[in-house]
């Protein structure tokens, strides 16, 4: 069978790559072509993203298609992190570097916007979990701080967007990515005009919404001409990288669940259409767009965050790998410490632990001391929350979960999948650990006719990797452990007062 190869870019909070995704007898491999570090750089106090160097590392990647793998793929696409934006100027230039969704400038947005606009009215509109960094309040802060760059932008494109227009000239909103933002009615899945009012922000600056798989154009001539890619198509994939990894979920029938593990946990079901109600607003779920007019109702839990920001720490004094973390916690007493991934001190704090021995202490447990036991907190704790989540799931959604796909970066990491198992009580099924360069590899394919549904999407990925099963041990401890971390839950830890000099 003819192979057909597909160019992908995946972009993540903490680094990127250049995936060449080959296509032959309905599997798909992929190789790494390149990778490069994606850090926000703080400017003038606030955190940005480096526009230019991400563009400049794309064009390396297609230069290493063309020169090091010598293909010309079928097509390029770029998918990223969600919430974020740039905007245009009437000419077409760019407006700044993007601000970085933990930039600290939407603290306490939320709360000056629903004094004016009801959380409840948001959300029956746009069906999207309240986090203080969606697009929705990035905007709003931008609106009060009377922003010179409102007053000149003509065009708002979220970061995939960005990327795309400058490799074809095009300007649209994907689908998946445009869902994350908050602005998008997402029964009618066109922008709201309510929401856009109560912003104050004209809805002219908005694109087109199109569905992933979208053909937007070819490389423009001066990139084709710079990296020897001449007449490559460029696609609009499931841009939101949390969209093409649910796409590449090896899962066949409805009863399952999934977890796309890494920096953040995604966890949630696959919907035909949204489920917005009073009970889902309570619990602050959200519903995202995905593949084949698909809904991602799922949760935004903080992931391996906690424990990526403790290792960066601890890397002055012990460059410790993820692996040897992961036998360290093993060796760590059980359920020592607990806590709620979640609390807002661990969105981006100055130091992670101590931020996690600041929970312990304010909810009366003994600290963390040694990496091994803040990694054991973390990764107990992270599964106690799936678990509280996948209770969430099934009284929300009013069906049968009997399975969790682990997706992504975290379904590597193998003790967290066992505790996963354990603290739901259900088998847990990983990989691929590529799932992301995968949706977005074979959402190109299906753009392009050589895949025919999400479905077929699914089975090109189940005969293509290698998946690991991890069956519920005994659980005895878990069920007492999962009664202590619901108390810290209901018991809403308070944070420390800051302190002004």
């Amino acid at each position: 069978m003819e192979a057909h190869h597909f160019l992908a870019f995946d972009l993540g909070a903490e680094s990127g790559r250049t995936i060449l995704g080959t296509l032959r007898d309905e599997k798909i491999v992929t190789r790494e072509l390149t990778r490069f570090p994606n850090i926000p750089t703080r400017l003038a106090g606030h955190l940005h993203w480096n526009l230019l160097s991400l563009f400049e590392d794309i064009k390396g990647g297609l230069g290493a298609c063309a020169a090091e793998a010598r293909v010309v793929p079928e097509s390029v696409a770029v998918d990223t992190w969600g919430v974020d934006f740039g905007l245009l100027a009437k000419d077409g230039s760019v407006l700044g570097f993007p601000y970085a969704y933990r930039d600290d400038r939407t603290c306490g947005i939320m709360e000056k916007f629903f004094r004016h606009t009801p959380r409840e009215k948001v959300y029956e509109r746009t069906g999207i979990q309240f986090l203080p960094f969606n697009s929705l309040f990035q905007l709003y802060a931008m609106v009060r701080q009377r922003s010179p760059l409102l007053d000149c932008a003509r065009d708002l494109l979220f970061m995939p967007d960005l990327f795309t227009y400058f490799l074809s000239g095009e300007k649209a909103n994907e689908f998946t990515i445009a869902s994350t933002s908050q602005l998008l009615d997402m029964r009618g899945r066109v922008w709201s005009t309510e929401i856009m009012a109560a912003l104050g922000v004209p809805m002219g600056i908005l694109q087109r919404v199109e569905p992933p798989g979208t053909v937007l154009g070819k490389l423009i001539p001066s990139v084709a001409e710079e990296v020897d890619l001449p007449e490559v198509r460029v696609i609009a994939t499931a841009s939101h990288d949390t969209a093409a990894a649910i796409a590449a979920i090896p899962a066949a029938g409805d009863n399952w669940a999934y977890i796309s593990s890494g920096t953040w946990s995604l966890m949630g079901v696959e919907t035909a259409e949204p489920i917005i109600t009073p009970e889902t607003l309570e619990a602050n779920f959200t519903n995202e767009g995905g593949v084949a007019e698909t809904i991602r109702f799922l949760k935004n839990i903080a992931g391996l965050w906690l424990l990526q920001q403790s290792r960066k720490e601890w890397a002055s004094e012990a460059d410790l790998s993820y692996a040897e973390l992961a036998g360290m916690a093993a060796g760590a007493k059980p359920f020592r410490s607990l806590i709620d991934p979640d609390w807002p001190e661990f969105l981006n704090p100055p130091s992670m632990p101590d931020a996690i021995r600041q929970f312990c202490l304010v909810s009366g447990q003994p600290a963390p001391s040694a990496p091994g036991e803040f990694a054991r907190c973390i990764l107990e704790s992270l599964a106690l929350k799936y678990r509280f989540t996948l209770d969430q799931l099934r009284r929300l959604t009013h069906r049968p979960i009997e399975v969790i796909h682990v997706i992504g970066g975290g379904s590597r990491n193998e003790l967290l999948c066992q505790f996963t198992a354990d603290a739901t009580g259900l088998p847990v099924v990983a990989g691929p650990a590529e799932a992301t360069a995968m949706g977005n590899i074979l959402v190109q394919a299906l753009g392009l006719g050589f895949v025919r549904s999400l479905s077929e999407i699914r089975s090109v990925v189940r005969r293509s990797v290698e998946l690991k099963m991890y069956a519920p041990r005994a659980r005895e401890d878990w069920e007492g452990a999962f009664a202590r971390f619901r108390g810290l839950i209901e018991a809403d830890i308070p944070a420390p007062k800051k302190t002004h000099p």
